[in-house]
């Protein structure tokens, strides 16, 4: 816009009959595409069409398609990998961590779920937490490993079946859902205790994987 480019821009910009509503942005220094595919194109955009990345591009972040530049992206095509849902679910969500307190108020709510989970881990002699350095603990996904001497002596492939009898076990009581360790990591719990769970709902989780560790243990 005229309003943002400095006066002296504008009047030699306007001086040199260009129309003001279609002003060049100061960073094409190759003038703009031609329909023609030539050379007078943007630098950025010649960038764009000539380098391969060496890694894989998600659609959403692609803007060139066989090495030529999308241009229907800048001329309001949508792209329906966003949902619009997707972008209204995150506003909320926004609004919904503003009400708490914002960045610092997620950040409490956080660290006080975490800190039921390690007090109890501390008093429960069948179960550690999985990282064995304390510094590498996730306050947020909490990665939890059945420390009880018989289920350690184990097959690592009984107790992946132990701990997916476990989990089971609190879905079929609609405690806790998707709370087995991830796929390639050793026998383990994972626990959300991120800002998005009530600490209320940490403290009555905790007597439940007492009863489904001693039931698989036993």
């Amino acid at each position: 816009p005229l309003s943002r480019l400095p006066r002296a821009d504008v009047h030699r910009r306007a001086s040199a009959g260009r129309p003001a509503g279609r002003l060049t942005p100061l960073s094409r220094k190759r003038g703009n595409p031609t329909d023609d595919g030539g050379t007078d194109r943007p630098a950025a955009v010649q960038r764009l069409e000539s380098y391969e990345p060496p890694r894989p591009i998600p659609k959403l972040f692609r803007l060139t398609k066989d090495k030529v530049l999308k241009k229907d992206l800048f001329e309001g095509a949508t792209i329906n990998t966003p949902s619009m849902l997707c972008v209204e679910d995150y506003l909320i969500s926004l609004n919904w961590a503003q009400s708490v307190g914002g960045l610092l108020g997620l950040i409490q709510r956080t660290q006080a779920n975490y800190a039921l989970i390690q007090s109890w881990v501390q008093k429960t002699d069948y179960i550690d937490f999985l990282a064995k350095d304390p510094i590498t603990c996730s306050t947020t996904s909490v990665c939890l490993r059945i420390s009880d001497p018989e289920f350690v002596k184990k097959p690592v492939n009984i107790q992946r079946e132990l701990c997916k009898k476990l989990c089971q076990l609190l879905e079929d009581e609609r405690v806790a859902f998707d709370i087995n360790g991830y796929r390639n990591a050793p026998p383990s719990l994972r626990i959300w205790a991120g800002p998005t769970v009530e600490a209320d709902d940490i403290k009555d989780l905790l007597p439940w994987l007492d009863w489904a560790v001693k039931s698989v243990t036993n």
